[in-house]
């Protein structure tokens, strides 16, 4: 069994007002006894503002100073921030702690429901995968979960769990669309989906931009059946679920998502 926990927490556009959140929430996790620790998208400083002045390299200090808090707590922590790319960012996903120290950038930009990511954000092109007491993790975020196959190739890299960040955009069927696409994409990669939402604002008590995607909450756990193990409302909250990779091999060999798959050329 791995111990993970979801932060579902609301972020503001302050990243060392954020990384005082971030301090807060691993140690409170890791007093759970959670080896890795995820945080949302956009951790550092949530959409809705201009991110190039808030870039950091991962080798800068808002990401150094997340590492000593994993090194401190003996975890792996995962969280969203921009890192520069030219007059663009990367959505990148942190991933610190645990003898790691490196970045997933976000494949799929969400240039969709009248938002347009790639306006100011360049996409990532490499898969990342990391292993944790013997667990191989991948990793995904936010929109990158309506796209299968990424979770199949990672599935094919020997991850049985891949933890998603997200920052998901509010509106009419989004919720059930963030359940339904979740709950897919475990099934269909035969893996457990670990899926850290940021907290609605407005059940924290913040004005948010009204267009800019800054969370719903409901952090969800999927087993790679597809069953809904946890989930959270919309306020912060905490999820702490511990899961038995085990279950994706025997997923993968009852549904024959894997071996059965057939690839074409366009």
């Amino acid at each position: 069994m791995l111990r993970v926990a979801l932060c579902q927490v609301t972020s503001s556009t302050d990243p060392d007002e954020n990384l005082r959140l971030v301090r807060e929430w691993v140690a409170r996790a890791a007093g759970e006894g959670a080896r890795v620790v995820v945080f949302p998208e956009a951790a550092m400083a949530r959409f809705g503002v201009r991110l190039a002045p808030l870039a950091q390299p991962v080798d800068g200090p808002w990401a150094t100073a997340v590492a000593e808090l994993a090194r401190e707590h003996d975890v792996l922590a995962v969280a969203g921030m921009f890192t520069p790319d030219g007059d663009r960012v990367r959505n990148t996903l942190l991933v610190t702690g645990l003898g790691e120290h490196r970045g997933y950038d976000k494949m799929h930009l969400y240039d969709a429901f009248g938002f347009r990511e790639s306006d100011t954000v360049a996409g990532g092109t490499e898969l990342v995968t990391v292993d944790v007491d013997g667990v191989r993790l991948g990793l995904a975020t936010c929109y990158d979960v309506r796209f299968p196959e990424l979770f199949q190739r990672l599935a094919g890299q020997g991850a049985s769990a891949v933890l998603l960040p997200a920052s998901w955009g509010a509106g009419p069927g989004k919720r059930d669309q963030w359940e339904v696409l979740v709950r897919a994409r475990a099934l269909d990669s035969g893996c457990w989906v670990l899926a850290c939402g940021q907290a609605d604002p407005a059940a924290s008590g913040v004005d948010a931009h009204p267009k800019a995607p800054t969370g719903i909450g409901y952090s969800t756990v999927a087993d790679p059946f597809g069953a809904v193990r946890a989930q959270l409302a919309a306020a912060p909250d905490l999820l702490v679920a511990d899961i038995d990779p085990e279950l994706a091999g025997k997923s993968r060999t009852a549904t024959g998502v894997l071996a059965n798959r057939r690839l074409t050329s366009s």
